[in-house]
């Protein structure tokens, strides 16, 4: 494997060819609570089975990153085809909605994924306590993760390990994940910006990250490329059965707050059930 000649700070542009179902209570919609938009993203990403091997860690390691642990609630029954819905680190109730692909990420070769674009809006959600119940289709995903930043400055990438600036930027994340009691992990990048950008900046990160080769045994392609609501609702629905009705009660509401989100405007958004989800 070859070794990058360059140093992790000021690095020059180059472009790419580019169950655990703990009970969690109801979904909470106050009244006048304050929305917080997030910014339109477009992101890659592949989750693999298995611990995350030392060799991929050091591989990644060769830029500065800071390490965070959290837990985070997936709605996966029922699905709602376009959406992710998750309760983040048990604060903020987050809803992402699928803007569709751009096109394919191909990294010299040695990663290639679907690009996919989000759009994210959040609220504040109180924790739980020991006695909220609600119902069971929640699943908690455990992540442990490693991130780096690259920033474009002077037509240059910068990569180091503070928080989010408003500037264009590609956060890359490798991840360690636990559900269900099995072991798996993940390599993610999330560029954000202005729209024009978004696509440079995210397949210069991609160039400078696959510089060098990953080990061998990663296998970063179309297959194992998939977001966390794709990879949940294929390894948690592995059947078709109908929702509940607390289940569609659930789902409704999470569509009218998505469409209040939206400034108003109606979201088209399907209840599904064990169907493959893109998105």
């Amino acid at each position: 494997m070859r070794s990058s000649a360059r140093p992790s700070g000021q690095v020059a542009w180059k472009r790419s060819k580019v169950s655990e179902c703990p009970v969690i209570g109801p979904v909470p919609w106050p009244p006048g609570q304050p929305v917080i938009q997030g910014p339109s993203t477009i992101e890659v990403r592949w989750i693999l089975p298995g611990q995350l091997d030392a060799a991929v860690a050091g591989w990644f390691g060769r830029f500065p990153a800071v390490m965070d642990s959290r837990e985070d609630a997936y709605l996966v029954h029922p699905l709602l085809r376009g959406l992710s819905v998750k309760i983040r680190a048990g604060r903020l109730l987050e809803v992402k909605r699928y803007h569709g692909s751009p096109g394919i990420l191909d990294a010299e070769g040695r990663a290639r994924g679907r690009i996919e674009c989000w759009r994210k809006w959040s609220f504040p959600f109180g924790p739980l306590g020991p006695g909220d119940a609600g119902p069971p289709g929640w699943t908690v995903v455990h992540k442990r993760r490693r991130m780096s930043r690259f920033r474009l400055c002077g037509g240059r990438l910068v990569a180091d390990a503070a928080e989010r600036a408003a500037g264009p930027e590609c956060g890359v994340e490798v991840t360690e994940v636990r559900s269900g009691g099995e072991s798996w992990w993940s390599l993610g990048f999330e560029a954000t910006g202005p729209a024009d950008l978004l696509r440079n900046t995210l397949e210069g990160t991609a160039a400078l990250m696959f510089a060098q080769a990953p080990p061998g045994d990663a296998e970063l392609d179309m297959g194992r490329c998939q977001s966390y609501a794709e990879w949940l609702s294929r390894h948690r629905v592995t059947a078709a059965i109908h929702p509940r009705q607390d289940e569609e009660s659930l789902a409704r509401r999470i569509q009218d707050q998505v469409g209040r989100m939206t400034s108003g405007g109606y979201l088209r958004t399907e209840i599904t059930s064990g169907r493959e989800y893109h998105g």
